[in-house]
């Protein structure tokens, strides 16, 4: 990992297996090659280091498999940022040594910051929705927040990230997306998660 900031290629090409599959932290595959390409310095006003944070090993004959966490901080123009990354390698002893087979890599999500929205404002978006004739939620606001209620489920907090944009605590994966027409006014709301649109319409008289 200390090779990364620096591009240090010939680090990974000693210990990447020749058949190596890597599944990035946005899902792309690649293979040795395509790791080597991408392993250069840092650009001009970008300064990061990783730091490896819980490392435990579980070994299976000439195979060990690794979940483990990083580190990521990086100082990107003046500005600090922290990422984390939840890792599963699989090592496997050659004749060479302890060679990577196989690493797959997740970023680890977290809330985003709570936006300060008025109490009109959040009240604004208070009313009945609908998924289909059946499924039907109210929309309430609380101080700081929207509680959506639905029946037969218990009341669900939301907080604002942006206008018009809601997340769920503990649950940075999906956002709640309310929609507006051409005179601006809330018409319904999309629930979102990996891109992927469930859309709820406003009732008539909220």
């Amino acid at each position: 990992m200390d090779a990364i900031a620096p591009g240090r290629a010939e680090v990974w090409r000693r210990y990447l297996d020749d058949r190596v599959v890597y599944v990035d932290e946005n899902g792309s595959v690649h293979g040795k090659q395509e790791i080597l390409r991408e392993l250069e310095p840092l650009p001009p006003g970008l300064v990061g280091r990783i730091a490896v944070d819980r490392f435990p090993a579980e070994v299976h004959g000439d195979v060990a498999v690794v979940a483990h966490e990083v580190q990521e901080q990086l100082d990107y123009h003046g500005q600090p940022l922290h990422t984390r990354f939840r890792t599963t390698d699989t090592w496997l002893r050659t004749a060479r040594g302890w060679r990577l087979v196989l690493r797959q890599t997740s970023a680890v999500l977290a809330d985003p910051p709570v936006a300060a929205l008025g109490h009109d404002q959040l009240c604004a978006y208070g009313g009945t929705y609908a998924l289909t004739e059946e499924i039907v939620a109210t929309v309430r606001c609380a101080e700081g927040a929207l509680v959506v209620e639905r029946a037969g489920r218990p009341a669900v907090r939301y907080l604002p990230e942006l206008l018009d944009v809601f997340f769920l605590p503990g649950e940075p994966r999906t956002r709640r997306i309310f929609l507006r027409d051409e005179r601006g006014q809330i018409s319904g709301f999309v629930d979102r998660r990996e891109g992927e649109d469930v859309r709820w319409r406003r009732r008539a008289g909220r």
